[in-house]
């Protein structure tokens, strides 16, 4: 049964924390509920798998209150022992929530709400292989392992392509207004009593670096995340992404001045570090008021929808304006690192190492902005 938290305050209080303990702690149990429904499922292709004994974890939408929706992107991970298979996570309407349904390890694939997440994962059970002994045969009708070198066992299943019903549907929760109609057969309610395995350390690590990366936030990539998928966790080499992919677009229908100006403003400081030009309190001013900027930008779209008003879109342009003429007037003030060394009797190396520390610890990333409890 569904563990729906019927109070918003409370949802909303233990949301952060949840989603980033629950992995380790309630991987087969629902753990955060949200109002609104999450985004479609993006298109986007399989990246190679890195080698053999890899299987494939397909990409989902996770929440917090914080970020709103975003994009965890698909990954090829090694299990945690042989002879277990990936059951992906979902998420399933009932009592006027949409509540999140964790992923787990276990001898069967499980229920995971009739989403078609692809590559063997088209609603039900995963066609994409199977263990043979302490190996993993792969299905390449269905997975792309590449050429397959170095690879133990693989065979080709078309079948499996023909009878998936659901390969254009992208719509990515269960039950409520749109969502899929699918119930857990007999044998899946059987498997659900199996002993699981949480996500491993690797996984969790892959989940944690999603939600700190603004570029995979619903609300800066309106369902197009520009890595949609990885070939291993903790490396961008053969990222991939998703179809109709723009990190310049807000997804609403207008350029996303807000997102564009975040980075561009962080570059900039970047650069003055990289001269010498801003000193370690220029910097360490210019991160703090950033890192404000942005934060009281997450906060609006998580009050809003995951989106801007024209309200609150032009108050943080203002804010992001006066940080922009301190950027331009630090970076061309006679203050540098070597005036700064002159008054500190440092070395200007000396200073600019201390203003390359104070950028790095001060940078506006979400996962310092609100850390995980």
């Amino acid at each position: 049964m569904m563990n729906i938290f019927s109070m918003r305050a409370i949802r909303n209080t233990i949301a952060a924390a949840a989603l980033a303990m629950a992995p380790a702690a309630s991987f087969a149990g629902v753990f955060i509920s949200v109002g609104i429904a999450p985004p479609a499922l993006p298109v986007y292709v399989q990246p190679v798998a890195p080698g053999d004994g890899y299987l494939w974890n397909p990409g989902y939408w996770a929440y917090t209150p914080e970020t709103g929706y975003y994009w965890v992107p698909g990954v090829w991970v090694r299990p945690p022992q042989v002879g277990v298979l990936w059951t992906p996570p979902y998420w399933g309407f009932e009592g006027g929530v949409y509540g999140f349904h964790s992923g787990y390890w276990g001898p069967h694939v499980g229920f995971y709400g009739g989403v078609n997440y692809g590559f063997g994962y088209g609603g039900a059970g995963f066609v994409g292989g199977r263990w043979n002994g302490g190996f993993f045969s792969y299905n390449t009708a269905v997975l792309n392992i590449g050429v397959g070198v170095g690879f133990h066992s693989t065979f080709v299943d078309r079948t499996v392509i023909v009878n998936n019903v659901n390969i254009n549907n992208h719509v990515s929760f269960n039950g409520g207004p749109g969502g899929l109609q699918a119930r857990p057969s007999p044998q899946e309610q059987q498997w659900s009593h199996e002993n699981h395995i949480a996500p491993t350390a690797e996984q969790q690590s892959h989940f944690q670096a999603a939600q700190s990366n603004r570029a995979n936030f619903a609300s800066a990539n309106g369902g197009h995340p520009a890595m949609a998928a990885f070939s291993r966790p903790g490396s961008t080499a053969g990222a991939v992404a998703a179809r109709g992919a723009n990190p310049s677009r807000d997804g609403f229908g207008h350029g996303n001045e807000v997102n564009s100006r975040e980075g561009n403003q962080q570059s900039r400081i970047n650069a003055g570090v990289r001269s010498g030009q801003l000193t370690p309190g220029e910097t360490k001013n210019l991160e703090t008021r950033d890192a404000s900027v942005n934060r009281q930008a997450q906060a609006d779209r998580a009050a809003n929808g995951g989106s801007l008003t024209a309200q609150q879109r032009a108050q943080i342009n203002q804010r992001q304006n006066n940080v922009s003429s301190s950027i331009n007037r630090d970076n061309h003030n006679a203050n540098s690192d070597k005036a700064a060394a002159a008054r500190n009797g440092a070395t200007a190396h000396q200073e600019k190492q201390q203003a390359q520390h104070v950028e790095k610890n001060n940078a506006p990333h979400p996962a310092e902005d609100h850390p995980r409890r």
